[in-house]
């Protein structure tokens, strides 16, 4: 299996469009399971057992690859496009 090279593209530290919920279901009103922050624009979308899936919208929407827990304690990684903790 090959390992994932989209890490490597990241630009380095991004600043979190906010730190108090999903930005787009703060928006609207929504709500969310848990978070996720982009690591290439750091939007923070709602993860996909949430009503409204954010993230990976917002991966559809810009192609940014690469999304990380954005749960306290939490710092694993995701890319979408390897589909793979990585």
């Amino acid at each position: 299996m090959a390992e994932c090279t989209h890490v490597a593209d990241l630009s380095g530290d991004v600043t979190p469009s906010s730190t108090e919920g999903c930005t787009d279901c703060l928006a609207v009103g929504g709500r969310w399971v848990h978070l996720r922050e982009c690591l290439g624009c750091g939007h923070v979308g709602c993860c996909d057992s949430s009503p409204a899936r954010h993230a990976s919208a917002h991966y559809a929407q810009t192609g940014h690859p690469v999304v990380q827990s954005f749960e306290p304690g939490e710092s694993w990684r995701w890319c979408y496009v390897d589909k793979a903790i990585v």
